[in-house]
């Protein structure tokens, strides 16, 4: 069976091209010109494999459209960004995609991204699911469904990143998350070479949740390794 992707731009032409070459590399394809269009046929009950998700769009914009999305929707997402401006690619990954690409991008190289993200997707799936039900530990309670968090009933906010990063430790408590495997899970790239967005993340929640623990420190660093979140209090 053919894989499906969605394509997410504004630019009809753009669709057209890239859907022409894609479904003559084997895929079946799907377009969207809107946030609107994106969100009914993601909830038509088609199945996607990947989303190529255009930043710039009228009304709700592709970085919008992503963070509505995630964790619910953990379908891979390469972003496409006519912008020059880097904080477009960083906000994008921190939100959830998997890659970006520059508009106007060739169609070889976007099939050659669509390909390595397939691959790492499909070798992900001993991964940690995210949780579907409410969480509850020392006081904390996170909600996935109403993407809400409080403090012995007082609520915390926090970024969709920062969200995840506690989700997963209160998940795994009494286990040590690596970085890499919390990057993959959070920020949905790999690790690499003098990253600390996930360090930044963690050390955010910390300083959010410390106002309602005082001196109780759950989020422990264990170094070489990554983070642990402990069961039990001492």
């Amino acid at each position: 069976m053919k894989e499906r992707l969605l394509l997410v731009d504004d630019d009809i032409e753009l669709c057209q091209l890239l859907g022409d070459y894609l479904r003559h590399e084997g895929y079946e394809i799907d377009c969207a010109h809107n946030a609107d269009e994106a969100l009914q046929s993601l909830r038509s009950g088609k199945t996607y494999e990947l989303m190529v998700l255009d930043i710039m769009m009228p009304g709700q914009s592709g970085l919008e459209l992503l963070q509505q999305l995630r964790p619910s929707i953990q379908l891979p997402v390469i972003m496409l960004t006519g912008r020059g401006e880097e904080i477009d690619r960083i906000l994008g990954l921190e939100m959830g995609a998997d890659d970006y690409l520059g508009k106007p991008c060739n169609p070889r190289e976007l099939l050659a991204r669509i390909r390595a993200v397939r691959r790492r997707s499909d070798n992900s799936g001993a991964r940690s699911r995210f949780p579907e039900r409410p969480l509850e530990l020392h006081g904390i309670r996170l909600d996935p469904g109403l993407r809400e968090v409080s403090v012995g009933g007082q609520p915390v906010e926090l970024t969709s990143a920062e969200f995840n990063v506690l989700a997963y430790l209160l998940q795994n408590a009494g286990r040590v998350m690596n970085k890499s495997e919390l990057t993959e899970l959070v920020l949905h790239r790999p690790l690499t070479a003098y990253d600390r967005a996930i360090d930044v993340h963690v050390s955010r929640v910390r300083q959010k949740l410390a106002p309602c623990l005082g001196d109780l420190e759950l989020i422990k660093t264990v170094r070489g390794e990554g983070y642990l979140l402990v069961r039990e209090s001492s």
